[in-house]
Formats: structure tokens, sequence, C-alpha cells
């Protein structure tokens, strides 16, 4: 009997793709954009504060609108890319989005340029809302072009690298990859076969593993071209922009500064021995010598067979996220109540898990393939952190102060899955039972504290390969993945010759205009260790100041979020306690081991 269907109801936004409503939302937006247009370009460098707070004003409520149709359409064609009509109103509204964004371009570029030089206004009591927000615009003005040039890279991408990476989307998510799932061999989608990677018979896994990249290697060259011009371009970009570094521009983005992010990642360089530990006591309970690449985030063999299907994990959120603070638990409740997830794997319909902000209608909607593990309810948590994260925000916070860095981004839902682990941790039956759990969590950890520090290492490879005027062919781009691969898991770790094209798959490398995607989660990863740790220190004084955090959206720094808690994230020191709790982890695993 086949699993009823878990769709998002987006009838919510728009009633469906060919809805009149949609036409009638376009028509608007256009006309405000040109109005937009009419009033301000050409005219901001003079305003007064209050001036400037009208055209504000003005500009959320065309972005509250545009960024509704945006999602609608991205929502529509994620949830199945192979929908004829949600492939063209996706295509429709992505052309209408850059033609506005060139149409709008002067927007920040002279509303950077009225704040940069008049500073008073920042801290004007008029603005006083969009304080930081000003801020940052004024630190990306010397980076600026002018609007014919902005224009010109909003259309250069439009085809190029945004083609880019529809194309490695749409190859992923429309490609059967065969598999052969406890003997049986089979014709899977990549959604399908790529829930097969923790599956607890080793030779699926490994069969899974080798075919997805087995493919991938087959079309090495398609994303070796990809990649090689993404990055040729992004150095360019670079030069003409005037950035100190390939990795300058994300630092403007994140709210942060290079010295946090280079200690943040020596810090991960020079504690990796930890997680090699950690996959050497995995090795152990698997009964390994040593683990291979289809090993390292598998279940355990001997864990207690609990069935984790999708009601369970809604079950289990709800309880986790009530046991932190019942108020806190009130989005995760309606999210489910009004049919926000769509959690079933299905042919077409986009890889990996991810949660969108509804900023109209002060909500979200979460997006994964929930496959009956552990792992699902892991990921189920952790996005709803994310929702919980924007039902605070989009209601004190007004539309521009909703751009949350991903440094930022990552805080509640991380803290989500050490809620859930709290909770799975409470309720185990036996030490099997805290071993697997305790293992699921360093799983997750040590791929987004330290793989993912790798996949840093490895984009900065290339740029200084590029600046070495080397070429970027496929061996050379393998060469630099399995390098830092290997500098963080060392000798640890056997792995299939198809693992040099591990790389092909990562979507965030064919992203516009967003270098460097990958450090973030390892920031996200070691900040919210740390809070963890002031949680537990500081009990129910410290629930306000979280919810505080995540009300304040992006009208606040980095640096003032670990201010709110007492913590100093300029401090190398401070990384450490990130860190900490990470071993702490393991050495509970290591007790629970012998």
């Amino acid at each position: 009997m086949s699993k009823p269907e878990i769709a998002w109801d987006l009838s919510v936004v728009f009633p469906s793709v060919t809805d009149p409503s949609i036409e009638k939302a376009i028509e608007s937006i256009q006309k405000a954009a040109d109005e937009l247009v009419t009033n301000y370009q050409g005219k901001i460098i003079k305003f007064s504060s209050k001036e400037l707070l009208n055209l504000l004003q003005d500009y959320e409520k065309y972005l509250v609108e545009t960024r509704n149709l945006g999602m609608f359409s991205r929502l529509t064609f994620s949830a199945n890319m192979t929908i004829p009509e949600s492939q063209k109103i996706f295509d429709r509204v992505n052309k209408l989005q850059a033609n506005l964004s060139k149409k709008l371009a002067f927007m920040t570029l002279e509303i950077g340029k009225l704040v940069h030089s008049k500073s008073e206004l920042i801290t004007d009591k008029n603005l006083a809302k969009y304080k930081h927000y000003l801020e940052r615009l004024k630190r990306a003005v010397p980076h600026q072009l002018s609007e014919v040039e902005e224009q010109l890279i909003i259309e250069k991408d439009q085809f190029g690298i945004r083609g880019w990476s529809q194309l490695q989307s749409k190859w992923l998510n429309t490609r059967f990859f065969e598999v052969e799932v406890e003997g049986e061999k089979k014709k899977l989608s990549y959604g399908e076969a790529n829930s097969l990677l923790p599956h607890p018979d080793r030779a699926t896994r490994k069969s899974a593993n080798q075919a997805i990249y087995e493919l991938l290697k087959e079309d090495s060259e398609l994303f070796t071209s990809a990649l090689r011009n993404i990055t040729n371009d992004w150095t360019n970009v670079t030069k003409r922009r005037k950035y100190e570094s390939e990795m300058h521009a994300s630092l403007i983005a994140n709210d942060i500064d290079q010295k946090t992010i280079d200690s943040l990642l020596k810090t991960i360089d020079e504690s990796s021995h930890i997680y090699r530990r950690y996959l050497q006591l995995k090795a152990k309970l698997l009964g390994l010598p040593k683990l291979a690449n289809y090993d390292i985030v598998a279940p355990l063999p001997d864990a207690p067979d609990i069935a984790y299907d999708y009601e369970k994990a809604k079950e289990l959120s709800i309880a986790a996220y009530s046991k932190f603070d019942d108020e806190y638990a009130f989005a995760t409740k309606d999210m489910f109540e009004k049919n926000r997830v769509d959690a079933s794997a299905r042919f077409g319909k986009r890889n990996g898990a991810f949660c969108a902000s509804w900023f109209k209608g002060q909500s979200a909607f979460i997006l994964q393939s929930f496959n009956d593990s552990l792992s699902g309810v892991y990921t189920l948590a952790h996005e709803l952190g994310h929702a919980t994260h924007d039902y605070y925000f989009t209601r004190e916070q007004t539309i521009l102060n909703s751009s949350i860095p991903m440094i930022v981004a990552e805080t509640a839902s991380i803290f989500g899955e050490l809620l859930i682990t709290d909770l799975l941790l409470s309720q185990a039956q036996s030490d099997k039972e805290k071993i697997a759990i305790i293992s699921r969590v360093l799983d997750g950890a040590g791929m987004a504290a330290f793989q993912v520090t790798a996949r840093a290492w490895f984009e900065q490879d290339m740029y200084d390969a590029i600046k070495r005027g080397e070429f970027l062919d496929y061996q050379t781009i393998s060469n630099f993945w399995t390098k830092n691969r290997n500098r963080i898991y060392g000798d640890v770790i056997e792995w299939q010759d198809v693992m040099d094209a591990e790389w092909t798959m990562k979507v965030h490398y064919y992203m516009a205009n967003f270098r460097f995607y990958n450090y973030p989660y390892v920031y996200g990863q070691l900040f919210v260790y740390a809070l963890y740790q002031k949680y537990l220190e500081d009990g129910k004084d410290f629930i306000p100041k979280f919810k505080k955090v995540l009300s304040a959206g992006s009208s606040i720094s980095p640096k003032e979020i670990g201010d709110i808690f007492g913590l100093d994230i300029s401090d190398p020191e401070f990384w450490k306690l990130g860190i900490k709790r990470f071993k702490y982890f393991v050495d509970e695993l290591e007790k629970l081991v012998k």
C-alpha cells in the first residue's frame, strides 16, 4: 500500500500556477517598480531622513509582493520540475525579477551613496529601525559599480551562471540511477537514490554511492566546464568590484570580517583529529577495521529498530520544541496544522531540504524528502528551526530587516537539532539507543563543521590556481577536492575511486554571485554549540535572549548577537567553546562504547 502524499498547500499564496491572480500580481508589481523609478531615481542623494524613510517604506511594499510571487514560483518548481506549467511560471518570474532588478538597480546604489556621504543619517532617530540595514549598505558602497554596469551584470548572470545552475540542478533531478537495493536492481530518481546513502545494508549504500557518482563522473566534462566558467567569471567580478579577495563579497553578505572567519577555520583545522576520533569509534561500532566513504553516515547495525514515520517525527518535533518553551513551539504546530511541509519523495522534486520564509504570510514552507529514518527526524527538526526563526522576525521586523546573513540563519535550526537530541536521549531505553542518537548528532555536526570546511578550502584552491594561470580541467579540480577532503579525514576513510567526482553535485558552487557559500554552515554549527553551553548554564534565563535574537532578523550584526549572550565572536578562543560541545558528544560516545 502506497503512502499518502505529504505535500504543502501553496493555494494560500496563489490558488494555482494558472490562476488569473498571478497575472494581476505581475501587473501590480511592474506598476510599483515603475512608480519607484519615477518617484526616486536620481533624487535620493539629496534626501533628508524623512524622505529616505518614505522611500524605504515604499520600497518595502514592493519587496513584499515581488518576493511573494518569487517564492511561489520557486516552490511550485522545486516540488516538481517536470510540470510544464510550473516550468513556465518559474521561467517567467525569473525573467521578470531579473528585469525589475535591472530597473531598480539604482535604489540600493543611490541609498548607499547617500549614507556614505551623510553618515549621520544612519543614527537619525527617524531611521532607527533601519540603522543596521543602512550600515550594511554603506559597507558595500566601495564595491558598487555604475547603474549601467550593475544592470549588465544582472543581464550577464540571467542567461549565464543562472543557466549553468539550472542545468546542474535539472541534470540531477531528471536522471535515473541503477542501484542494487538489498540485492534487487532498481532504477531510481536522484532523490530516491540519495536517500539510500544512510541505508542499513552496506552493499546498498555502496551501490547507491557508486551509481550516483559514476553517472556524475561520466558527464564530468559538463560539470567541469560549468565550474571553470563560474570561477573564472567570479575572478573577473572580484577585480571589477575591487574586492580584497574572492571571499570578500561573502564576508560583506554575511556581515562578518575575515579575521573572525580565519579564526573559525583555523579552529576546525586544529580540531579535525577529534572528528577522526569519532570516525574511528564508528568503525568499531560497525565492526570494521576502517570506514569506507559510504559508511560515514551509515546507521549502526545493532541500533534499536525504532520506527520514525512522518507522524512520529511530527510528534517528536512538537515535543522537543515545547520542552524548551511552550510559546516557542507555536511555529512548529502551525506549520503542521496548515500543511506548510512538502515531505514526499517524487520524480522531478528538488533534492535536499530547505525552508522558504514567507514574509507576507508571517510563516514559512519546508521541503524535504522524508525517508522514515532518524536522519529524517533531524532534518525536519532542523528545518522547523528555520521556520521558527521566520515566525519570530516576520512579526517584529519590516522586510528590509529580513535579509538574515547565512552565518546567523542556521541559529534556530541547529538549536532545533540539539533540542530533538535532548528529547531523544531522555526517552532512550538503552545504551544502544543512546549510541545511535549520539552517532547521528556527530554524523551531522561532523559533516557540517568539518567536511564543509574542506569545501571552503577547495573553493579557495580553485581561485588560487586561476591567479597562478592554471587551467581548471576535471583532474585539477578533483585533485583540489580530494586534497582538502583528506586534510579533514586523514587516513581514517577508504574512498571509492568515483568519489573524486563528489564536487560535481554540490549545488552551491553553481549559484550566481555567491561564492564561498559553505563556511557559514561551519560558523552556524560552532556558534550554536557554544550557545547551547550557555543554555545549559543559564537555564530559563537563556530563553528570552534567544527569542530576542530570532526576533531581531537582520536588524543587528552577528557580533551584537553574540553580545546579547555575553559571547565575543571576535575572540579566537570563542570558537573552542563550540568544539568543546562536539568533543563532549565524542567523549560520551566513547564511554558508552567501552
